[in-house]
């Protein structure tokens, strides 16, 4: 007890010692304190140097977002995939129509005509159509062709297209001068009419003229409107178990994958007994059955 009571026991002049530094020391925490505060300014939330600053975080933030988003380069609609037209905002079904025109070997040539097989909305075409990048010899057809319904043809005009007349009307013996008479069918689109009836060794259906590249329908509509399959084509057929991967291919309709697939199934069974088997094979396009096999049979 003596120990601690020697600790605790001041005399008047230390207890006011005391005393003096415990107010010395309240003031100088009072001072501080209210120091801190009068530094502490009240900024105002709508002041203009606040709102200039938020305006630029603001501008920043939308860079910043627009960035983000994926950019639309210059493309040709015909090679439009599932994850490229999800991109650009088209429907499954915009789509499937889409890749269900390409896979009869046919081509977008324009924007309009990319908006009747797809369906897709006046306002999804106005905003991916500025960045369709057509073949330059395309682009260069359509811009003849709009120069042209602007012209008035005069009556010699006119008349050059009836100084031919027609030899006949079957479309697989009609010659490159009896297809000029048609309007918008000139020497190029004549001579390819031609070219491609040569490669399928005759037309046997009326609408595979549809197939022929940069045709547009309402000019192949113009062209069936005068000429028409009157008689089938001879076509030999070849035996598809005894054909090789080559030959096969040579087939208009039939192209490298497709004829890997064909080839495959007739590994595994070993040889075809009907060529309707052909239809049994997984993704084999089905639309295109009734030209293939104008080639081929199985013996």
């Amino acid at each position: 007890m003596k120990i601690f009571k020697s600790h605790f026991w001041y005399n008047k002049n230390q207890r006011n010692g005391i005393f003096v530094l415990g107010i010395i020391i309240l003031v100088l925490q009072v001072l501080i304190f209210t120091n801190v505060v009068s530094q502490d300014k009240v900024i105002e939330s709508n002041s203009p140097e606040i709102l200039a600053f938020q305006h630029q975080i603001d501008s920043l933030r939308l860079i910043q977002i627009e960035n983000r988003k994926p950019k639309i380069y210059p493309f040709n609609p015909n090679y439009i995939d599932d994850y490229k037209g999800e991109q650009l905002g088209m429907s499954l079904e915009e789509i499937d129509r889409l890749l269900l025109f390409r896979k009869s070997n046919k081509f977008i040539n324009s924007k309009k005509e990319f908006q009747n097989i797809t369906k897709v909305s006046d306002s999804l075409l106005n905003k991916i159509a500025p960045y369709f990048k057509f073949p330059d010899w395309v682009t260069k057809r359509n811009q003849q062709k709009n120069t042209s319904r602007n012209f008035n043809y005069s009556k010699t005009d006119k008349s050059r297209f009836a100084k031919h007349k027609i030899s006949t009307t079957n479309i697989n013996n009609a010659t490159a001068e009896d297809f000029k008479t048609i309007s918008g069918i000139g020497s190029a689109f004549s001579e390819r009419i031609i070219k491609y009836r040569s490669k399928l060794q005759g037309f046997s259906f009326n609408n595979q003229l549809y197939e022929i590249w940069g045709l547009e329908k309402e000019v192949a509509d113009r062209v069936l409107s005068v000429f028409k399959v009157e008689t089938k084509p001879f076509i030999k057929k070849e035996n598809l178990n005894t054909l090789e991967f080559k030959q096969l291919l040579k087939n208009p309709y039939i192209d490298y994958k497709l004829c890997k697939m064909i080839f495959e199934y007739r590994d595994e069974v070993a040889e075809l007994q009907d060529i309707a088997e052909l239809k049994n094979i997984k993704d084999f396009p089905l639309e295109l059955y009734d030209r293939i096999v104008l080639y081929l049979l199985a013996e």
